[in-house]
């Protein structure tokens, strides 16, 4: 017998409007929550695993970011019933589009699995026959295009599909690329300041000769208007990570575009079998806190967000102005990971230190704070990201920099 809680979520979130359903299924949750008076076990300690202060950003190998409350409480909403998992899948994909303004929506396992059945939409969008033959054969030559300066690790998700990656530089390399073996045109967006072929012009080219478009924009909300601003300038599939800013589930992300190219890619993923995505499952539970990520995103006060960014930067430069030859610097990352940043620099021979060994103490104290260099942040000095700090952290942060870079002064 299914309890009254179960059956708000179950048909709350499958049958009413996306403000209602996640009002009343939140509000049920948190209240529930509230009542618990055991407090639940440290469950790092109980591993044996030391839990650190987040001062790299949101750093896929440091666990992404924290869901939220009400994100927490929409993946157990969503744990306490069964529920067929295609319907959900649909229906999921119709108010996340339907919020963000974008055709259609495929929550996937992250931005990389985005890659691989985004890759597999276009290989099998006109012939639905390739989807049991994913990997495709060698033999076969079908080719993927992308610029030289587009090189990552994860070309191999699109590799996974049976393709060759073909590079080219400037915009005569691309037309003379173009053939009928071509089956995609594939962009990094942090990659954009680095193309010889700007984004219009790429789509441009792809829409005339019918092509399909895929681009990784990852880690590149915020801005809000970054999920579905590179959809309105033509790319036919954008992926995003959904673990990162949006701070849905850590192994969850975005498929966003063309509804054929969606469709297509539903059908080379679970819960369908036989095909190359199977193994790339969503749950139900990552599905309807990916929702629940998206509307608290949509609806958030980002001004507000980005003034307590400022502020936490602002304890840090206040804990260090004092300390002589110490200059600090904000700065934001112009694609992914666009938000503020600090930038500190010392003259190393009179603050005896360098950025690699603050990086390590930092690291190796208690508690341990890490740090990361993200792209479009140059390598002088050493990089502090406010971004996934958490209440009160930002005053340990600066009371650990202040003391090791006081200790360096000669």
């Amino acid at each position: 017998m299914s309890s009254n809680n179960d059956n708000v979520t179950r048909r709350t979130v499958l049958k009413t409007g996306a403000g209602g359903a996640l009002g009343t299924m939140l509000t049920r949750e948190t209240s529930m929550a509230s009542e618990t008076t055991t407090p639940p076990p440290d469950v790092y300690q109980s591993l044996g695993i030391r839990p650190i202060i987040n001062a790299a950003g949101t750093i896929t190998a440091l666990g992404g970011s924290l869901m939220p409350p009400e994100v927490v409480a929409a993946w157990t909403a969503a744990a306490r019933s069964f529920v067929s998992l295609t319907e959900l899948q649909d229906r999921v994909g119709e108010k996340i589009a339907e919020r963000l303004g974008v055709e259609a929506a495929l929550v996937t396992t992250g931005a990389a699995g985005g890659i691989v059945v985004g890759t597999a939409a276009a290989l099998t969008h006109r012939d639905r026959s390739f989807v049991e033959r994913l990997p495709l054969p060698a033999e076969m030559d079908l080719q993927v295009v992308r610029q030289a300066s587009h090189r990552e690790c994860y070309d191999n998700q699109v590799k996974a599909c049976g393709v060759r990656l073909v590079d080219v530089e400037t915009r005569e390399d691309l037309e003379r690329a173009i053939n009928q073996r071509t089956v995609m045109m594939f962009s990094y967006n942090v990659h954009e300041g680095e193309s010889k072929i700007p984004q219009r012009e790429w789509v441009e080219v792809a829409r005339r000769n019918n092509i399909p478009t895929l681009l990784d924009a990852a880690a590149d909300a915020p801005p809000l208007d970054a999920l579905s601003k590179y959809n309105r300038i033509g790319y036919d599939m954008v992926v995003f990570s959904g673990g990162k800013a949006i701070r849905g589930p850590q192994d969850a992300g975005l498929l966003l575009g063309r509804k054929d190219l969606i469709e297509a890619a539903k059908l080379n993923t679970a819960p369908r079998c036989g095909n190359i995505g199977r193994g790339m499952k969503v749950s139900k539970e990552d599905m309807v806190a990916m929702w629940a990520a998206i509307e608290r995103f949509v609806s958030l006060d980002h001004e507000a967000e980005q003034r307590e960014w400022e502020r936490r930067i602002a304890t840090i430069e206040n804990a260090l102005a004092s300390i002589p030859t110490v200059e600090t610097k904000r700065i934001v990352p112009p694609i992914a990971n666009h938000v503020p940043h600090l930038l500190i620099l010392w003259d190393e021979q009179r603050v005896r230190v360098t950025p690699a060994q603050v990086k390590d103490q930092l690291a190796d104290g208690d508690p341990s704070i890490v740090t990361a260099r993200v792209h479009g942040t140059g390598d002088k000095g050493f990089l502090v990201s406010v971004f996934m700090l958490q209440p009160n952290e930002d005053t340990i942060v600066a009371a650990r920099l202040r003391q090791i870079l006081e200790q360096a002064f000669s």
